[in-house]
């Protein structure tokens, strides 16, 4: 279970992607964009009036979490569309070729339940301490931005 975020309100928060895409720009050409994950949270910690706190912790990866799951899910629709029309083509052409979007909709499925078990047992590592919360959060910001990323890569790369 996450702490509430109450300490530092949604409105106190000093987020922006604007460093997680700098650095995706920068390192993007070198294949390293992993590497950017992470980064505005941590600025939106050092910034944030309480951002070193449990609470402040939480929401600033939250912040970011919910930047990458956006970024996410634009890339898995956008691809999930392109495989469908991909898997039609080859279907109209007699291609007994797997189809794409099944694939793709299996690996999400599954991407989301090992996302879970992993970040479920990074958080019991805690033993239900006060880091558990900033554990379990920045697993599932970095998990999400890694997915994230590798859509978007996929998309790029189509």
């Amino acid at each position: 279970m996450l702490p509430e975020a109450g300490a530092v309100a949604a409105q106190e928060l000093v987020f922006s992607m604007q460093a997680t895409d700098a650095c995706i720009a920068d390192s993007g050409h070198e294949g390293n964009t992993e590497q950017c994950i992470g980064v505005s949270a941590n600025l939106c910690m050092e910034r944030t009036n309480g951002g070193q706190s449990t609470a402040g912790m939480v929401a600033c990866m939250g912040a970011e979490l919910e930047a990458w799951d956006q970024r996410l899910n634009a890339a898995y629709a956008e691809l999930m569309a392109r495989e469908k029309a991909e898997d039609k083509e080859m279907a109209d052409l007699g291609s007994a070729a797997p189809k794409q979007s099944p694939a793709l909709l299996d690996m999400q499925r599954k991407w989301i339940a090992y996302r879970d078990a992993r970040c479920n047992y990074i958080g019991a590592q805690w033993g239900g301490g006060s880091g558990t919360g900033p554990a379990v959060q920045g697993c599932h910001m970095v998990m999400t931005g890694k997915l994230a990323l590798f859509l978007q890569q996929m998309l790029t790369d189509y």
